[in-house]
């Protein structure tokens, strides 16, 4: 088996699949048209959730991808898992629960980041919300090269936090584990630990994925890296402004030195503020399995959020990747130069010289 590290692959022996991600993913109602829940008259049916948005992602940019799960025994069950293997995602391992539903949600069709902005989520006692170390098959959870997992997933109950103990324990052998913060204070409502707890989890993490304004009120990359030193990788998402990352290298005599590594946000012309996240961690993740240098991961992570942010919806096809590896490639001067809009991912290389702005 291959073993992956934060500097990148370390064998060439075959895997059974890049990446293992574990989570809810839930059917979401996407509103027809924009105004409030109340007034929204009819909804077109999608597919939501951080992990299994990864597993698509990476899936689209040609890797091999296994989503792991639990849904429910009813049509929305049918219906994640057919839509979710439908971009690529061995879907093999997902559990079907014949006593809790699907979990299912409804969105405006508006910004989240704005006031206007409703979601009702329809979660509590889902089929996934039962995940546990009994239920769930640890070797398939771990039989990727890395293994991805979310601070969402440890917010559904007792059960699915003990899971997440148990999977971000360090121990020999295990998979590279990446780990996006995610927090969402309205999941630990009943819980005032929810920020310890995501700490606590991601400090088991050999890969931390965590937005600047999500990082425990510390107030700027530096402080996060001095309050979570233990991954060897962590990256740290600003928003409009970039993404830095902390990582470490070993040297020849064993001594480790360590690096910060920064990358502006490219100028998007955004059609839709939601996925981005998600879309990041799988740009990062993808030049991670092919062992690309810190700095091309990030851009790659850029890349992937603004084919998300170009595109309506959670989920959004990649560019190709000689066309993504190009455009990481670019001198810093012409990559501040850049401005992607909707269809850039398609437009294929023409669209590499009518993206650039003088």
């Amino acid at each position: 088996m291959t073993i992956v590290t934060v500097d990148g692959p370390r064998s060439t022996a075959p895997d059974t699949v890049d990446v293992v991600a574990l989570g809810e993913s839930m059917v979401t109602f996407l509103p027809s048209v924009p105004g409030r829940l109340a007034d929204v008259p009819s909804f077109d049916r999608g597919i939501g959730g951080a992990e299994s948005n990864v597993a698509c992602v990476l899936a689209a940019a040609g890797h091999a991808v296994r989503w792991v799960g639990r849904v429910g025994a009813d049509g929305f069950g049918d219906h994640l898992t057919e839509a979710i293997g439908a971009y690529g995602v061995d879907v093999s391992a997902v559990r079907r629960d014949p006593d809790r539903p699907t979990g299912v949600y409804f969105r405006t069709a508006g910004d989240r980041a704005t006031d206007a902005h409703e979601v009702a989520y329809y979660r509590a006692g889902s089929a996934a919300s039962a995940m546990s170390v009994r239920n769930m098959d640890l070797d398939t959870i771990r039989s990727g090269r890395v293994l991805h997992l979310s601070g969402i997933t440890p917010a559904l109950s007792v059960d699915c936090l003990t899971l997440m103990r148990e999977l971000t324990a360090r121990r020999p052998g295990r998979p590279l584990v990446s780990f996006d913060v995610n927090h969402r204070p309205g999941l630990w409502r009943d819980a005032e630990d929810g920020p310890e707890v995501l700490l606590e989890l991601a400090r088991g993490a050999d890969l931390v994925f965590v937005g600047e304004d999500e990082a425990w009120g510390l107030g700027g990359p530096e402080a996060v890296r001095a309050a979570l030193p233990e991954p060897e990788l962590l990256v740290v998402k600003q928003g409009a402004s970039g993404a830095t990352a902390f990582h470490r290298t070993a040297g020849a005599d064993g001594t480790q030195a360590n690096h910060v590594t920064t990358v502006p946000a490219l100028t998007v012309d955004v059609v839709a503020a939601v996925g981005a996240g998600d879309a990041f961690a799988a740009g990062f993740l993808s030049a991670t399995l092919r062992g690309l240098p810190v700095r091309e991961r990030l851009r790659h992570g850029h890349l992937m959020a603004a084919a998300a942010l170009t595109a309506p919806g959670d989920l959004a096809t990649p560019p190709a990747r000689h066309h993504a590896d190009r455009l990481a490639a670019l001198d810093d001067v012409a990559w501040g130069r850049l401005r992607l809009g909707p269809g850039w991912t398609q437009a294929g290389e023409r669209a590499e010289e009518e993206v650039r702005t003088p």
